[in-house]
């Protein structure tokens, strides 16, 4: 249920206003959206018969060739975004997260969302009230109140679900409405022009992209958004996440495409980890072995976090680590101090090679990623542009040193898969199982970890047998 009623009704967000906007923007996009998302299915296919390779996209080498464009320059309360913590719209998660001890909030309609209609609702709702000061509430059990006004907390930046999805509970001309077009224009809609006020900014986090056209159909949404409420273009900033193989290969065409609204790109490792598995799921010499092998060391991952950091600096917009997904271990102080040290050793990691910040899934987390990001000296560290040498067959390369795969790993994939969808139908897209913080991302790593080594019959290390369905 949701926490104490908001004097904010359903009827306050579902406005005439509000949803004459997204039919505007349905009917403006939808179709190129559906053309962009067939495009996908014929990419796959072609990889699955073997007739497709990954490469830089010749047709777009004077964009990579061209030093003289810059992304935007940092908006208002994203100069420093040294740490970002995570979460979805739940009422009491908002508070706690605002209250967190971190620059930046990404409030999350995607991974960590369960889409049910309520969550995707009450998570509007949640976002009007805290913008508005209006969140505070209380339980028998404890209150929740925000520390400060909104406009002195961690910069909120909101991300809608992905191009791929549609919001069946709203139908324009006979068809589901786009759930990203959903998310994003009752946010901004009701929004934008308040955070103005506070002086921040409608931001946003662009999930699951996998061409630099679909950064670019933002874009273009972006500059209706804003023409519509007389807003001056360039108001609204927006982080890609590189979290598909594609978009690997694209991350320059992306910041392009956006680069009078783009805030950089950032390294959304666990989608990178499932993409790279599904995209690459009929050949055999890619299969990835238990995942707790797949770590940020490993070759595709290092080499993928390095042109990154290298793209988004030249271009002078911020390059963003990824989420720490350790969690607090309250009752064993051995394990919570090797759990904290895994934290540390990945965000001094992510530190020295360049990221201006990083993601954290607990509040808790949030100190070791201040104190390591501080070591920066300024507020970010986009003036420094790492060279780098990385190739396509880099970004291919997922031979990992040890690999194997064990009934142990068969067993854990089981059980964050089953655990994870059973809350996730229950409405719970953000699930703490073994001390992680799983949502759809680590979840579907999970899932196609078992389908790749059942589908190539992966000979087990332990008992030298075959995995089998």
């Amino acid at each position: 249920p949701q926490f104490p009623p908001s004097k904010t009704t359903v009827a306050d967000i579902l406005t005439k206003n509000a949803l004459e906007f997204i039919v505007l923007l349905h009917r403006t996009f939808n179709t190129k959206r559906k053309e962009l998302l067939k495009n996908r299915e014929v990419i796959q296919e072609k990889l699955d018969a073997g007739a497709y390779q990954f490469e830089f996209l010749p047709e777009t080498e004077n964009i990579r060739n061209d030093p003289t464009w810059q992304g935007a320059i940092p908006a208002p309360g994203l100069i420093n975004r040294s740490a970002e913590i995570t979460g979805p719209p739940v009422r009491n998660m908002l508070v706690n997260a605002l209250n967190a001890e971190v620059t930046t909030y990404m409030t999350d309609f995607e991974d960590s969302s369960s889409p049910t209609w309520f969550n995707m609702i009450y998570g509007q709702i949640n976002l009007y009230d805290a913008i508005r000061n209006q969140i505070n509430f209380s339980t028998s059990r404890k209150s929740y109140t925000l520390n400060n006004d909104f406009s002195k907390l961690a910069t909120l930046i909101v991300r809608p679900r992905g191009w791929h999805m549609v919001e069946k509970h709203l139908y324009v001309d006979g068809e589901p409405v786009s759930a990203s077009i959903f998310d994003f224009g009752l946010f901004f809609f009701h929004n934008a022009k308040k955070l103005v006020e506070i002086g921040k900014g409608p931001y946003f986090y662009l999930p699951k992209m996998e061409h630099h056209l679909e950064a670019k159909l933002w874009n273009d949404i972006f500059c209706v958004a804003q023409d519509y409420i007389a807003m001056p273009r360039g108001t609204i900033r927006a982080t890609a996440l590189i979290e598909t193989l594609p978009a690997a290969f694209q991350m320059e065409e992306i910041i392009y495409q956006m680069r009078q609204h783009s805030s950089g790109l950032n390294c959304g490792r666990w989608d990178y980890i499932f993409s790279t598995i599904k995209k690459l799921r009929n050949k055999q010499e890619h299969v990835l072995p238990n995942r707790d092998q797949v770590t940020m060391t490993s070759p595709f991952m290092d080499a993928y976090v390095k042109r990154l950091i290298n793209t988004c600096h030249r271009r002078g917009v911020h390059a963003m680590g990824g989420m720490a997904a350790q969690i607090p271990i309250k009752s064993d102080p051995a394990a919570n101090d090797i759990a904290m040290d895994k934290v540390r050793q990945d965000k001094v990691r992510e530190m020295r090679n360049g990221h201006d910040g990083s993601w954290v899934a607990h509040p808790a987390l949030a100190p070791i990623c201040n104190e390591i990001f501080a070591d920066m000296g300024t507020p970010n560290q986009i003036y420094y542009v790492p060279k780098t040498s990385v190739v396509a067959s880099d970004l291919l390369n997922t031979n990992i040193d040890g690999a194997e795969v064990t009934i142990e790993g068969i067993r854990v994939n089981l059980d964050i898969g089953l655990q994870y969808m059973e809350a996730w139908l229950r409405g719970s897209g953000c699930v703490p199982i073994n001390y992680l913080m799983e949502d759809a991302a680590t979840a579907e790593v999970s899932r196609c970890q078992l389908y790749q080594w059942v589908h190539h019959g992966v000979t087990l290390k332990d008992t030298n047998e075959p995995v089998t369905p």
